[in-house]
């Protein structure tokens, strides 16, 4: 090899291991910038309820698993998630009630409301039927809370033609797993990661920015690895442009 490429190629391995330096070093400094603001309260690291907000009611009718933590669809609108999460205001406590599409994680219906009542579930369903009529025939999965096992819940999903799925007995957050991450996110992303205390807005106030969240930034705009770092919207609208044009 001629000298001036042999210089050359020992320039390009002392670069490469510099360079290689540099990100262990790198790395190091956020393990201690991060270990740093964790000893004094600047880092939030949220308590997970493994048992879930919701109450099983142990002698109401349930059904089956037919989900059985397969979360993954081909289509949109095949299998659905939905799930209560509670968020602490500074007057009062808001419950959000959403439906997941296993598809493209789109949120097809919202609810929110100070109680976690069964007419919130309702309401969450009457939503996204509104929005998504095509949702008759899914597969929609719960936990086996007394909102999900309650007569008022089961008629409208009767009504509905959908299909009802539960967790297992004793299967608790793992068999609704999906919702459990989607809860995870938006609290992160609307307060922890940006040092916020939802405490410190009203119930009005966390509507509005539950709602912006969820139906602007997450349905439109948030890329996911799910979606192949794709937008919820994005993912769909490619799916029903592929479909053959019916004559």
């Amino acid at each position: 090899m001629p000298m001036s490429l042999q210089c050359f190629a020992n320039r390009l391995i002392i670069s490469a291991k510099r360079i290689n330096a540099l990100k262990k070093k790198m790395n190091f400094l956020k393990r201690q910038v991060l270990f740093s603001q964790r000893t004094v309260g600047l880092v939030h690291r949220p308590k997970r309820n493994p048992k879930g907000i919701t109450n099983a009611d142990r002698n109401a009718r349930k059904s089956d698993n037919k989900l059985k933590r397969n979360f993954k669809s081909d289509k949109p609108l095949e299998k659905c998630v939905t799930d209560i999460t509670e968020i602490k205001g500074k007057d009062d406590k808001l419950y959000v009630s959403a439906i997941f599409d296993c598809f493209d994680v789109t949120v097809l219906g919202l609810a929110m409301d100070t109680n976690m009542k069964a007419q919130l579930c309702v309401a969450t369903l009457n939503n996204a039927y509104t929005s998504h009529p095509e949702i008759s025939g899914c597969i929609y999965h719960s936990d086996r809370g007394t909102q999900y096992t309650s007569q008022l819940y089961r008629d409208r999903i009767n009504e509905l033609g959908i299909i009802q799925s539960m967790n297992s007995d004793g299967g608790r957050c793992h068999d609704n797993a999906r919702c459990e991450s989607m809860w995870a996110r938006l609290k992160d992303e609307l307060f922890y990661s940006r040092n916020l205390k939802s405490t410190d807005f009203t119930v009005a106030q966390l509507k509005k920015m539950v709602w912006k969240y969820f139906m602007s930034y997450w349905n439109n705009r948030r890329i996911g690895s799910s979606n192949d770092g794709l937008p919820p919207k994005v993912k769909r609208d490619r799916y029903y442009a592929a479909l053959p044009m019916v004559a």
